[in-house]
């Protein structure tokens, strides 16, 4: 299991590893270049506070409860004890957020004569070039280009910039920022920003709405799944780090740092159920931004965009770095942004949807979001029965998938519906001819009644367990191509949980690793047939691939219970969310 947990602020992410070595952060933001990249190598840069005297007995680490406050506590073979409390300031000032370019870590003896060591090793980004540190009067600047990190303290800095042990005897703050340093008193500031922040993530949970089932898990998935949302634009982001191995020693290692068109309507349908609509708005600025900007320039939306609206650069190999456990190569930026990936109009398309369905959101009805409908409809239309890359990205092969035709005839068939409410007046497009086209392609690769994932031949694929759970008509299609997926991309008959994605050979060879999300995507498609109670016993089961904090990575190999793929991974805690809530009773036959 990945030994790590995540901090933030929804403007930058960290991951501590239970050592209590902050081991990635990318600043100024979470898709720049890392600082602090050990977790790829080891020369990689790291801000570490360990004990000396001898080894460790053992490491813990946990939330503070309901919020992203981590806390680590380490104990030393000959005696020494630490705690370190890692997070980064959120939380209402002056009426608007407050969420600087700020990491506070925090570090206090659990017993006396407990000696401590404190590492601070930043790097200029990919160069791996280390940073030199400049001292100042309480802190140490490390400069880079035209920007500088600053390390804020209270602990002699000669000690700090030594990495020279010594005796913990008091509580020591450490104020990480970008480009500004902490001008008011250290201690102060941050015992203030501590509290206040607890008190932020503890209200947005309880303003959360939650299932009767697996409550505790999916307050942590919301928390997680909120760190990356990049409030500064409305982008969410498919996971916080690039380059974690889909399959160790394999080259299936990509950059997640991204806003997936595809992923933010799953993550926006979690938070829908969650209640919390904020992230809703923001992404649906996002999104009309993008659209009415790249309408004119591009014939088509791009599968992924940057978190300022771009689109990614070129893909990069960084030979220099050795990769997680040595598994190469490290890349940045990702080549997806060149595929054609026609399923992203019918999930935008859904995502648009509860704008029209949902009172709450009656004030978003305007002509922007008309208009925005009006484009998604049109290049839906144009993709029905067309080739593409597919959900899962080949990148040499371009197939009429079924996946994406059946999110083309989920989108139509909301657009119908929308249309038959009395809304979308001038709306030039007949969704319901377009939805009997969908429906007719995907059709056309069902084979002794199951539906393949291409017309071409016989693969299954677990994304077409969304038949049930977007209430295809076609009843019996669905259930047997659910039982096919669950017998025949089952990973481990044993466990009866986890699954392939697929099993055909692709770009990189065959997969050998089981998809977290597709675990969550069958249990819910099982409840949403009725059958709860088989439901809940798989996510009972699935909720082993998570580590020690309730975070789940993108893969999962049952037989070393091994996290594989990047981490946190977005659609993972979404599958968990949205499953959690479909084999839930209401509250109601509870209380």
């Amino acid at each position: 299991m990945y030994p790590l947990g995540i901090v933030g602020n929804c403007q930058i992410s960290a991951l501590i590893h239970e050592s209590g070595s902050l081991e990635w952060l990318c600043l100024p933001r979470p898709d720049s270049e890392p600082i602090f990249g050990r977790l790829l190598d080891p020369s990689g840069g790291h801000f570490s506070i360990s004990l000396c005297d001898g080894g460790v007995i053992s490491s813990e680490q946990s939330y503070l409860e309901n919020t992203n406050i981590l806390i680590t506590e380490i104990e030393g073979s000959r005696g020494g004890k630490i705690r370190i409390t890692d997070f980064c300031p959120r939380f209402e000032q002056y009426g608007r957020m407050f969420r600087p370019l700020m990491m506070i870590r925090m570090v206090e003896p659990l017993e006396p004569g407990t000696i401590v060591q404190i590492d601070c090793r930043p790097i200029k980004g990919w160069g791996k070039e280390p940073m030199n540190p400049i001292r100042g009067n309480s802190h140490l600047r490390f400069d880079w280009n035209d920007d500088s990190l600053r390390l804020t303290t209270n602990m002699p800095l000669t000690y700090l910039g030594d990495s020279t042990p010594f005796q913990l005897k008091e509580k020591l703050y450490f104020a990480l920022t970008w480009g500004t340093g902490v001008e008011e008193d250290l201690v102060s500031v941050s015992e203030r920003f501590f509290l206040q922040t607890r008190d932020y993530w503890r209200t947005w949970v309880k303003h959360c709405s939650i299932p009767v089932h697996f409550q505790k898990e999916v307050i942590r998935s919301a928390l997680a799944l909120k760190l990356h949302c990049y409030e500064d634009t409305g982008a969410i982001l498919a996971a916080t780090t690039t380059s974690l191995p889909e399959e160790l020693n394999g080259t299936r290692n990509w950059d997640y740092r991204f806003c997936w068109l595809r992923d933010a309507y799953f993550t926006l349908s979690a938070f829908h159920s969650l209640g919390h609509f904020e992230e809703m708005e923001g992404f649906l600025k996002f999104l009309l931004d993008i659209a009415f900007e790249h309408a004119a320039s591009r014939e088509r939306l791009s599968p992924l965009y940057t978190i300022s609206r771009g689109i990614p650069l070129a893909e990069q190999i960084h030979s220099n770095w050795q990769g997680y456990q040595k598994s190469q190569p490290v890349r940045s930026n990702n080549q997806a942004s060149e595929h054609i990936q026609n399923d992203v109009y019918g999930e935008m398309i859904l995502t648009l949807a509860p704008i029209y369905f949902d009172e709450r959101f009656q004030y978003l009805r305007d002509g922007q979001h008309q208009r925005l409908l009006e484009y998604l409809a049109t290049h839906a239309s144009r993709a029905i029965g067309q080739k593409d890359a597919g959900l899962w990205e080949f990148r040499n092969t371009m197939r009429e998938h079924s996946f994406t035709n059946l999110m083309l005839w989920a989108g139509f068939e909301r657009l119908d519906r929308i249309q038959k409410n009395g809304f979308l007046p001038q709306f030039k497009i007949d969704s319901a001819v377009e939805c009997k086209r969908a429906e007719l392609s995907l059709r056309s690769a069902v084979k002794d009644g199951i539906l393949r994932s291409t017309s071409e031949g016989s693969n299954l694929d677990s994304a077409l367990s969304h038949l049930s759970l977007l209430r295809f008509p076609d009843r019996i299609l669905a259930e047997k191509t659910l039982e096919q997926i669950r017998s025949k991309l089952l990973l481990s008959h044993d466990s009866k949980t986890f699954f392939y994605r697929y099993l055909q050979e692709d770009d990189f060879g065959i997969p050998r690793s089981a998809f977290i999300a597709c675990s969550f995507w069958i249990a819910q498609a099982l409840a949403q047939q009725g059958e709860v109670e088989d439901a809940r016993l798989m996510i009972e089961r699935t909720l082993e691939s998570s580590n020690f904090l309730g975070l789940f990575s993108e893969h999962f190999d049952p037989a070393t219970k091994q996290q594989l793929g990047n981490f946190p991974q977005t659609y993972s805690h979404v599958g968990l969310i949205n499953a959690a809530f479909a084999v839930s009773p209401r509250w109601s036959d509870v209380l």
